[in-house]
């Protein structure tokens, strides 16, 4: 008998009439702990918070502690923040649609505030699995206006086995979802069943340790800071984001984030743009530039002001400074607590200022991050952050927090080192949340750093150059940059070669490990080769020609195009290809490198009249002939055939390595090759 798994996604009232919010719940038949479902006999839940390790990163200590609470599945109860984490408001009726007709693409998220849902619990059940395959079709109650769903899941043989990537339609009433890279199997393909199921296009309920049953579209973006070039990390937390938006049916933006005027340059923004299209990261819609939106965060900012969520501080810098050194001289983190945090506006004097976020003193933030699992941090930990400048512009959290929510991201993915910011930003989340509604918290993936062989943070000395670098200087294959850095902190059992399709297919973030990741230039070489050997002869060519140095001349091109099966297996970067073809197009006589020259001593000269004259009586010019030819130079003398290839690939090359002595031959032709052989007959 098949063991029937049931994911039940529930909407929970809030305590204090804030919006309802959704908690995710894993149940199983039977549960001894938990009532039994009216609709779902013998069902009860179980909500889980799996967790790791206690951690300390920066100003903030983040605790990570296992717990794990039993609820009734028909219970009611007050929802607290940490309980919407990752999880969205829940939708007004109107808003409501089946699962079976949403499509792939994410409406636009409305401006005005949305109705609040009613202050009530309400479940939709679709019956597990019972016995060895079967359905129980027990009646359901009719969607209601929380519009909340109910999926059961079995590991039942019988189940038919189809895929559905989240945001898609239903296929063939058969609801598939992943996890952790399996698939678990509906328990029931009954089409009648699908029409019982309800969601919003925009829910998104997500569990670190169980399934993703959602409609929501996703969007990922990437928003780096224009003061740099595109570096090595940067190009990873892209391409992660853009692999996960794909994998999932959604969109990828880019932001440049620009805030810092003095720092921002244009040809920086032009080398992240050029990096990411020469990656083969492209993006939805417009390059969006955060500064261009100032005017729109400092209306966030008043709104905060004037709902109470921030306030105006007239702290001088000096009495910042002191605060700060009495922090270092208690050897404690800098967290700032105005005094004018409290003080009413009729004290404020007419005088230059900055806009403080008022972060919460009691009780703690827990966010259920895709990657680091659950975190959690006191309130008090978390300082009154500058949301506007003296000068009215807006700080890098402020902006940061209302492009997210402007543009529709619905997954933060980006290093670890922001993981302290995910708390000082969550702030301002729920403060828009409780003045206009339709402000969910993102759902977060902080990804470990990159550091170097000797696990010591990532540097130039290491590598840590921009992109361009890889490309130009090194001669790196873009593909082959891609495969590496999608290897970087990320894994898909033993593969190490992986494809942009299957990267696709199987990207998901149960793969990123937890621990930072060593960049490796040996590997990153060893990919390349594998890479320059799979890739078409005429775009290597044309690769190698702009590596050259000189122009080609007539035919050089379908020359170096010919050339390629015999130089690609040699080579491990473009530097190497170019370096390689180079005798192609040398001019008589060759200049020989000093191997070379030693390899034109003794009898040299005269091995090389002998083929001189087998090759020129040659009537067929092709590697068999050539081969004949050579073979019977060796065999008149009494040589061995690499005692008369050395000295021909020397004067033909005017180096000791090169292709096959016979390849080389047919490439060169007959004039060049036997010109070249004379030139070095007499030394």
């Amino acid at each position: 008998m098949s063991r029937a798994r049931s994911f039940i996604v529930a909407p929970i009232a809030s305590a204090a009439g804030a919006s309802a919010s959704a908690r995710l719940m894993r149940t199983r038949p039977g549960n001894a702990t938990g009532a039994p479902s009216a609709s779902c006999p013998g069902l009860t839940g179980r909500t889980v918070n799996r967790t790791s390790r206690r951690a300390r990163s920066g100003s903030i200590v983040s605790t990570r502690a296992d717990s794990c609470t039993n609820v009734g599945p028909a219970s009611t109860g007050a929802a607290t923040r940490s309980d919407r984490t990752q999880i969205s408001p829940m939708p007004s009726a109107a808003a409501i649609a089946p699962i079976a007709s949403i499509r792939a693409a994410r409406p636009p998220r409305p401006t005005a505030s949305p109705a609040k849902p009613p202050a009530t619990s309400t479940r939709i059940a679709v019956p597990h699995a019972t016995g060895s395959g079967s359905t129980n079709h027990s009646a359901m109650p009719p969607p209601s206006p929380t519009g909340i769903q109910v999926m059961s899941w079995s590991r039942s043989a019988s189940s038919q086995r189809s895929i559905a990537r989240p945001g898609s339609a239903i296929q063939g009433g058969t609801p598939i979802c992943r996890r952790r890279g399996r698939m678990l199997e509906a328990a029931t393909a009954d089409p009648a069943i699908v029409s019982t199921v309800w969601e919003h296009p925009r829910l998104g309920a997500i569990s670190d340790t169980d399934a993703v049953v959602s409609a929501a579209p996703v969007v990922t973006r990437f928003a780096p800071s224009p003061t740099g070039f595109l570096h090595l990390g940067g190009a990873r937390t892209a391409l992660f984001n853009w692999l996960f938006a794909k994998a999932n049916g959604g969109k990828f933006l880019l932001r440049i984030e620009d805030t810092d005027r003095v720092r921002s340059t244009q040809p920086a923004i032009d080398a992240i743009i050029d990096g990411m299209r020469w990656l083969g990261i492209d993006w939805d819609g417009d390059v969006v530039m955060q500064f261009a939106g100032a005017d729109r965060h400092a209306r966030v900012a008043h709104q905060m002001v004037e709902a109470g969520h921030a306030y105006r501080c007239y702290m001088t810098n000096d009495e910042i400074a002191a605060m700060r050194a009495e922090a270092q001289a208690a050897k404690k983190p800098l967290r700032i607590r105005s005094p004018w945090r409290d003080r009413p506006a009729s004290e404020a004097p007419d005088l230059p200022h900055v806009v403080r976020l008022r972060a919460p003193q009691e009780g703690a933030v827990t966010i259920e991050d895709r990657v680091q699992g659950s975190v959690t941090v006191r309130n008090e930990e978390i300082d009154d952050l500058v949301l506007l400048r003296s000068d009215g512009t807006p700080t890098y959290m402020l902006a940061v927090v209302v492009d997210d929510h402007d543009m529709g991201v619905t997954h933060v993915i980006r290093g670890d080192d922001h993981l302290n910011n995910a708390f000082r930003q969550l702030p301002i989340y729920r403060a828009m949340d409780a003045i206009e509604g339709g402000w969910p918290d993102p759902i977060y993936a902080h990804i470990p750093l990159i550091h170097g062989p000797d696990g010591a943070k990532l540097s130039k000395r290491h590598g840590a150059v921009g992109i361009e670098a890889y490309r130009d200087e090194m001669g790196i294959l873009p593909e082959a940059f891609d495969n590496y850095l999608l290897r970087l902190g990320w894994g898909h059992g033993d593969d190490e070669i992986i494809s942009r399709e299957q990267a696709v297919e199987w990207f998901d973030l149960s793969g990123v490990g937890k621990s930072p990741s060593r960049f490796d230039l040996k590997k990153l070489e060893n990919l390349n080769g594998h890479y320059i050997r799979e890739a078409d002869d005429a775009r290597l060519a044309q690769l190698a020609a702009d590596r050259l140095g000189h122009a080609l001349p007539d035919g050089g091109l379908d020359l170096l195009t010919r050339a390629m099966p015999v130089l690609k297996p040699r080579a491990a970067n473009l530097n190497e290809l170019a370096e390689g073809s180079n005798f192609l197009f040398s001019q008589r006589p060759l200049a020989m490198d000093d191997a070379a020259a030693s390899l034109l001593q003794g009898e040299a000269s005269a091995i090389l009249t002998n083929a001189h004259a087998e090759l020129d009586a040659l009537d067929k010019w092709d590697t068999e002939a050539l081969e004949g030819a050579v073979r019977r130079v060796a065999e008149a003398r009494s040589l061995k055939l690499g005692q008369v290839a050395q000295p021909l690939r020397a004067a033909l090359t005017g180096r000791k390595t090169s292709p096959g002595i016979f390849d080389v031959l047919d490439l060169l032709g007959r004039d060049e090759s036997l010109g070249r052989i004379a030139d070095r007959m007499a030394d």
